[in-house]
Order: C-alpha cells, then structure tokens, then sequence
C-alpha cells in the first residue's frame, strides 16, 4: 500500500490566527510538524496543503513539498480530498498541523488497522481516548464517540452518549480525537457529497461519513495529544521542546 500524510493549514485559525507560523524553538509550528511527521518514517510521501501564500512559501523554503488549496472549504477532510484526487495513493492521513509533537506509536495503530483489514471492511480509522472527569465527558468541545462490539463507530456527539440512566451498569466514555487515515475512495465519496443534516447540526464531520455508509474503525490510545490552539498552549509547547 501506498500510505501518504496530508497536513491540511489554514493560516487565518479562528481561535489564535496566525499560529502555525508562530516560533517554536527557532522554526515555525507547521515547519515543526511537517519535520516530525517525516521522522516518523510511517509514509511514503508527506505534504503540508493549504489555501496561505505564507504557509506555502513557508515549507518551500524548508525544503518541503505543499499543495495550494484552490477552493474554499468547510473542514480538513474535503481540503485534503482536493489535494489527493489526482495522486496515486492507497491511503490518506490526516496529520493536524497545530500538532508537532506527533504521536507515532498512535499513527503506526491507525496504519496497521488498514494492513490488517484483509476483507478490506474498513473505510476510516480514527482514534479515541477514554474520558474519566465528568467536566471533559459534559464538555461540548469534546466530541465522544460510541462504538459497536467491534470498535466500529456508531455516532459522534458533542452531548454525553451514551446517556447513563442505569447507574449499576459500567460505561466508559470515549473522547474522538479528530486524526483519521482513510482509503482514498472514501474520502472523495465524502468530498463530492454535500454536509449532511446531522453533520451541520453537530459541527462534526466524521457524522457525514457514517450518514453515507462508511465504516469508520475506532482505536483507542491512551495518548494525550498537545495541540497549539492558543497563546498559552504555545508557550507550554515552547517549554515542552
């Protein structure tokens, strides 16, 4: 299999505009990002994609491969699904651009569910870590996933699911951590179909995937990620490095 990494960047992030160029121990977070992911040794290629004249002169520069996005869009996935329409690729993954700190061992997980899927039943990977304090699992800015017996996702939400109305039964709540590796077919089924009702209702994007059939398997980590979505979490990233 052919397995690439596509770094979607957007340079306008609403919550800290500008971030990905942002100094991270004497070069930018997206330049850091695209290093690790190439550390990795995990793919075959790596390419940063973006709709900035900065970013994409930013990673040139560093030596780097990046596509210009053409058209405007509403998430990572149709972002990524321009960039790979006209490449040769087995599978597609997803590496956030605001994380340069890369999860491998996570990264090799999602990688091998797709090595492993002999009958080829699996159109998405993702990933999930267990919530355990009540304030993350009432949070609506954390996503949490529901699975079947077979870790195949059954919904996404930004409300608490399940509902635990029996309290003598055991239930673990699981965080959506938004990092996927897809089959290229999926995600160009994803890009040419329009937002789904629940999708726009939820402001989640993977809900339009499971609307159209696809099955998407979930792999629990026990690994934090450390995004940059603000000041301070840049400043404890500086530190970090």
């Amino acid at each position: 299999m052919k397995i690439i990494a596509m770094i979607p960047a957007r340079y306008q992030a609403s919550r800290f505009p500008g971030k990905l160029m942002k100094d991270l121990g004497g070069k930018s977070v997206i330049v850091r990002t695209y290093e690790s992911a190439v550390k990795t040794n995990l793919f075959d290629e790596v390419f940063v994609v973006t709709d900035s004249d900065i970013i994409f002169s930013e990673i040139t520069n560093a030596g780097g491969k990046v596509i210009i996005s053409t058209k405007e869009h509403e998430c990572g996935s149709d972002r990524i699904a321009e960039a790979v329409e006209n490449i040769d690729v087995d599978i597609v993954v997803n590496v956030q651009g605001d994380e340069p700190f890369i999860d491998e061992v996570s990264l090799q997980k999602l990688i091998n569910a797709f090595k492993n899927d002999v009958k080829k039943e699996i159109d998405l990977a993702s990933l999930k870590v267990e919530l355990t304090d009540t304030l993350e699992i009432e949070n609506p800015n954390n996503v949490k996933v529901i699975t079947d017996v077979n870790n195949f996702a059954i919904y996404f939400s930004r409300s608490v699911i399940p509902f635990h109305r029996d309290k003598e039964v055991i239930v673990k709540y699981f965080k959506h951590k938004g990092v996927y590796a897809f089959r290229k077919k999926a995600l160009l089924d994803f890009y040419t179909t329009p937002m789904t009702p629940l999708e726009a209702a939820e402001k989640i994007e993977a809900i339009r995937y499971l609307e159209v059939g696809k099955k998407i398997k979930m792999i629990e980590t026990s690994v934090e990620s450390i995004g940059i979505d603000t000041p301070e979490d840049l400043e404890k990233a500086k530190k970090l490095f």
